[in-house]
């Protein structure tokens, strides 16, 4: 009954704690700051991919040709997710999601794959958590700081990309509550059914690993190319290593 209630307690730190504090931090990020903190997004949701996701999800895979398989199987899967989101919102030729989104709005695009991605993502953690319980309650306790750490920059940045894609404040703060739980959920399931399931978690953070690529490569990176002076491109170019080397340093804390 310890573990079990220490697993329930550190999800639910892991997923709605870190999204709430992450809210108080983007408190300053006004309408005319959101542009700018969308290239440290893009720095985070990268340095996330390439610096901790991919390579847990390689070193742990039993076929590292699945799990790029996987990733790019994602991909596509994101691509037509996307082309489904702008059809539902848009059915006649000359609707606004047919113009460029500007740098503060994409039409919710970006926002609505980040939001599933992020419960992949959630949920896999929350797999961990469980794991770790269980193998070592000290062990438990290292890897859910870690996870709590590792999870305040990402829900910052998951935040001001749906700032970005217009969703309002309290809105934002909602939908990513909702995909905390989705870390609640991995660690119940991970307790009662934790062996079968490890199998499936290099393949479940390929698929969260792909829709924060897409979303970087495809949605934000191309926002910020339509400020192309020196000094926007310096200044994109700065947040954007700030945002991966935020990444970088919160998992070497954390050990990772």
């Amino acid at each position: 009954m310890q573990t079990f209630l220490a697993i329930v307690v550190a999800c639910v730190a892991g997923g709605l704690l870190s999204v709430l504090l992450a809210a108080l931090l983007s408190l300053g990020a006004t309408a005319a700051r959101v542009p700018l903190l969308v290239s440290f997004a893009v720095g985070a949701l990268l340095g996330a991919v390439f610096l901790e996701i991919l390579p847990y999800a390689f070193e742990r895979a039993s076929s590292i040709e699945a799990v790029t398989a996987t990733v790019l199987g994602g991909i596509l899967a994101f691509f037509v997710l996307e082309k489904l989101v702008l059809w539902r919102h848009c059915h006649v030729e000359d609707c606004e999601a047919h113009d460029p989104p500007g740098p503060a709005h994409d039409h919710g695009r970006s926002g609505a794959l980040i939001l599933i991605g992020d419960t992949f993502h959630n949920f896999v953690d929350g797999i961990l958590i469980a794991a770790a319980f269980l193998a070592d309650f000290q062990l438990g306790l290292v890897a859910a700081v870690a996870i709590i750490t590792h999870e305040i920059p990402q829900e910052l940045s998951n935040f001001v990309i749906l700032l970005h894609s217009g969703y309002s404040r309290r809105k934002a703060l909602g939908y990513n509550l909702l995909t905390g739980l989705a870390m609640v959920v991995g660690g119940l399931i991970g307790y009662l059914a934790l062996t079968p399931l490890m199998n499936l978690v290099p393949l479940l953070v390929a698929v969260a690993a792909a829709s924060m690529l897409y979303v970087a490569v495809a949605d934000l990176i191309p926002g910020l190319h339509r400020r192309a002076e020196l000094s926007s491109t310096l200044q994109q170019s700065l947040l954007i290593g700030l945002g991966v080397g935020t990444i970088w340093l919160v998992g070497s804390i954390a050990g990772h």
